[in-house]
């Protein structure tokens, strides 16, 4: 009998993907893991559901309640509206990103893989961002749909630039919300952390800094995020000294400008996006 041999041409070449792909497989693998966790379609929901009530409350009281012109429509459906979507959006998608792989030991299986941590980092970000817009979309698409109805095709420009305003701060609050991700080990510690801050603890400070410092505040990332519904009224607001609690009688609101409100998002979504990767880059799995 003869023997059949194979002669190789030289040592076997295991080719490593690239950053791409890495980033590519791990946004992928986000998204399914929103999906079977059925986090997004929880999301999904309560964003139709406000869509639903709101819909209901114009259809029932009528248009003329609550706007006469087309920018009166869509500042009080989606300058009022909108920012409590991209929140929660950013709480529940990017508030335990980083931190469950600590907590759920998931992390543990991605040291041993030639995976770089700025590439799952990266990935995971965009999963998070691609589920939020869906979220986003759909919420906006309701919103041109009833001002179609009610308005025709008389869409303000400005609605559009709130689009845009608002896309930017759905990028500054996921930046955010995975810093914290990143600084804690603890998705309940992550998430309840965000939580607080963007549906309380922002607009209270808020308050205080203005009220009784009576100083703009522009560190604050929901001051910046005013420029979303102030962009959607006529004429666009401004600092006033109007009659209050202050000294002497007088008080100042205060109203980001526009560059000054995409400055203040911007800065957060650079600021907050490139500590926490330091975070996660330097963290230890022990």
């Amino acid at each position: 009998m003869s023997k059949l041999t194979t002669t190789l041409p030289g040592p076997l070449l295991h080719v490593l993907p690239g950053s791409l792909a890495q980033v590519g497989t791990v946004t992928k693998s986000e998204l399914v893991n929103y999906f079977r966790s059925r986090r997004f379609f929880v999301l999904l929901a309560i964003g139709l559901i406000i869509s639903g009530i709101l819909t209901f409350l114009v259809a029932y009281y009528g248009i003329s309640v609550f706007a006469s012109t087309p920018l009166g429509f869509y500042s009080f459906w989606w300058g009022n509206s909108i920012t409590f979507i991209i929140a929660i959006n950013g709480i529940f998608f990017g508030g335990d990103a980083i931190s469950g792989e600590f907590q759920n030991k998931t992390g543990y299986f991605l040291v041993p893989n030639p995976l770089r941590r700025s590439s799952v980092y990266i990935g995971k970000w965009l999963g998070a961002m691609i589920a939020s817009l869906m979220i986003f979309g759909s919420y906006a698409a309701i919103t041109i749909a009833n001002g179609l109805y009610y308005f025709g095709a008389n869409v303000p420009i400005l609605f559009g630039e709130s689009l845009l305003f608002s896309f930017i701060y759905l990028v500054a609050v996921l930046g955010f919300t995975f810093f914290f991700s990143s600084l804690f080990k603890s998705s309940s510690t992550s998430i309840l952390i965000t939580a607080i801050l963007f549906l309380f603890a922002f607009s209270l400070i808020q308050l205080l800094v203005t009220g009784f410092a009576h100083v703009e505040p522009w560190f604050i990332i929901t001051y910046g995020a005013g420029i979303i519904g102030n962009v959607l009224t006529d004429p666009y607001p401004t600092n006033q000294v109007i009659r209050g609690g202050g000294p002497g009688g007088l008080a100042t609101t205060f109203a980001a400008s526009i560059p000054v409100g995409i400055t203040i998002l911007v800065g957060y979504f650079i600021i907050t996006a490139i500590l926490g990767l330091v975070l996660f880059e330097k963290k230890e799995f022990t």
